[in-house]
């Protein structure tokens, strides 16, 4: 069982940056696919990022945001900068079991959920 703490949102103005971090219980997270989604008010949770032995991230974020591990912290990131209003949801971190270098994309493709961080973009 892996526990996942996400801790860095808040609210921001447009064009600012945040870093997100999320800390991993347990003693193999290197050998976890990381993911970041996000769910904005009255919409799906959608893919951010992930990273494996490579990164993968979604179009509507891709050249603003970097996601990172340190391994020897058990933890991941996503730097977000140049932030847009539509970047306003909650950021969730997720873990996948089986490591490899593919691209997961879906809710289903992970196993292991934190609880959320709220990010406010203001315009």
């Amino acid at each position: 069982q892996v526990q996942l703490v996400e801790s860095g949102g808040g609210l921001v103005q447009a064009g600012g940056s945040l870093r997100l971090s999320c800390a991993a219980s347990g003693r193999t997270f290197s050998s976890y696919v990381m993911g970041w989604f996000r769910q904005a008010p009255g919409k799906e949770r959608e893919f951010v990022a992930s990273i494996s032995g490579y990164t993968y991230y979604a179009d509507s974020v891709k050249g603003r945001f970097t996601i990172s591990r340190d391994n020897a912290k058990n933890t991941v990131y996503l730097q977000m900068n140049s932030l847009k209003p539509e970047d306003t949801a909650v950021y969730y971190c997720a873990a996948r079991r089986s490591y490899s270098y593919g691209y997961y994309y879906t809710v289903d493709e992970y196993d292991y959920w934190g609880q959320g961080t709220q990010v406010t973009v203001s315009s």
